[in-house]
Formats: C-alpha cells, structure tokens, sequence
C-alpha cells in the first residue's frame, strides 16, 4: 500500500490526480435543484494518533503530506498533542501541522494538565480545526465523558467538542469535530449523542457539518439519533484499521437539507493508525 497515494471511493480503488480532484469538486457556485446556489466546500476527518503512523513513529511531515494530499479546506484532526509529553516531543502538534498546511489552526482541549517544570507550557490533548478560511469564531464545548487521566472515573461534563464558525464565499458555516468514547459499553456514547444533538440543533443560523471518530460504526444503535438531522457521507470504505481496515468509524456528516454531499473518499494511508475522510459538499445559500 502506498503512504498518501490512492482513494477508496464508494468501494472503488482511484488514483490521487488532479484529474481526480477536478472531478470531486467544480468551482465556483453551482445550481441547486431547489432553485438556489450551493458553494462547495471540501472538509475532511483525520485522527492523527498523536503524530505517529502505524509503525508507531512520530513523524509530522508524513501526516503533513496525508493531509496535504486531500487538498481539503476545513479538516478535522482527533486525537491531537499539544506540549503533551514524549510520545510527541513536548511539541504543538496541531500548530505544527496548521503551518505546514498553511491553514490556519483551532484547538480544543479535551484535557489540559499542569506543565511538568513550573513555567513550561500546559499539557494538553484534544480535537483541532484547521481552515484556509478565516475562523470567525470558536468554541469549546462541554459533552459527557469518562475521564482517562482518573482512575476512578465517572461520566461527567468535560470539554473538548470543538466548533469553528467560518465563511464560505458568503455562507456561514460551523464545523464541530469530535472524538466519542471508545469503550465497548456504548453508555457513554449515547450521553455524548444526545449532548452534541443539544449543541449543534442549539445553532439555527449556519449550515452544520460534524467531523470525527465516533468510535462506532454507522449502524451503531447509539449513533441513530444523529441521523435524524445529519446525512453521513457514507465514503464506503472501512477506516481502521489503517492496513486492513475493517470497520468504518470515522465520520463527515452534514446538515441534511442544506448540505449536500457530492462525493465522499477514504485515502489510503499509513500516516496514522486511521485512515483519513474527505467529502465534497455542496452548501445551499
């Protein structure tokens, strides 16, 4: 298998190409059958494993090089090390990779710890945003979780489901990414569906795409109650694990009604231990 070469789109194998990129997404604004105007918008998912590929080796300019071919404009990032610890070098992973992209960056904590040394820079892990877009604005919300850093945890309130608010040629647009529970009791992940379907139906004034690892597959019972508002891009190809992937836990849905999805990819790729989700949307006006 090749690091960053070819896509696996609704169960076809298609070579990375300009070709293939022309294909997935026209410029400009494009008819809504409707009778508006939808703007396209390529997002994309990817749980970057703290920066190290399946071999276990931290190495940015790989995943720097995954992202890069996905020629994204919005990309979810999960499982994100900022100043966390060895296993990253001490270094801001999501700031690192933002530069490399040239996008710019939004970081949202699930955890952030006391520097080892008084004075050093706070340990953190969470979820990210990284945006050709200007980001307008951003949030961190509170969902239901079982903590890792307790060792007696229980579910409760902690941050870490982040949302941006940019703009797309005109058209508000808030992008939430997340990364839900991976225990195999689905408990926790239920309490974290109904949060985020509080938070995101909370919004009513921007077009609604959600990012992540949901840690379960799309029929998951306690994934059913996003479907009621969401359209899963369903890419149709597993995403974990990397070399063989058997199961399809990575996510881009989309606001259904007012969000389209064109096209929709998994990228073949050994720069983490998931493989990474690219959508092509439409946005109605």
């Amino acid at each position: 298998m090749t690091r960053t070469g070819p896509f696996h789109r609704r169960g076809a194998q298609l070579a990375l190409t300009t070709a293939l990129l022309t294909t997935l997404t026209a410029p400009g604004a494009q008819a809504d059958p409707s009778g508006g105007a939808q703007v396209p918008l390529r997002v994309a998912t990817y749980n970057v494993h703290a920066g190290a590929g399946l071999d276990g080796v931290f190495d940015l300019d790989r995943q720097a090089a995954a992202l890069r071919a996905l020629h994204a404009d919005v990309i979810g990032l999960e499982e994100v090390d900022v100043h966390w610890g060895a296993r990253s070098q001490d270094r801001d992973v999501a700031a690192e990779l933002a530069a490399r992209l040239g996008m710019r960056v939004s970081f949202a904590p699930i955890y952030s710890l006391d520097p080892v040394q008084p004075g050093g820079p706070r340990r953190e892990f969470g979820v990210a945003v990284l945006s050709r877009y200007p980001v307008l604005g951003a949030e961190n919300h509170e969902i239901t979780r079982l903590s890792t850093q307790d060792p007696h945890p229980v579910p409760e309130p902690a941050p870490g489901f982040g949302e941006v608010r940019v703009r797309v040629r005109g058209v508000p647009v808030h992008v939430y990414v997340t990364h839900l529970d991976y225990r195999g009791d689905p408990s926790v992940r239920v309490a974290q569906v109904a949060d985020t379907r509080r938070i995101m139906n909370a919004d009513r004034h921007a077009r609604k795409v959600l990012l992540g690892d949901f840690n379960a597959v799309p029929s998951a019972p306690e994934l059913a109650p996003l479907w009621r508002e969401l359209t899963d891009a369903e890419p149709g190809a597993g995403t974990f694990p990397a070399d063989v992937p058997d199961r399809r836990i990575d996510f881009v849905a989309v606001e259904r009604g007012v969000v389209r999805v064109r096209d929709a990819a998994v990228a073949e790729t050994l720069a983490s231990d998931h493989r990474p989700v690219v959508a092509d949307l439409l946005i109605r006006r």
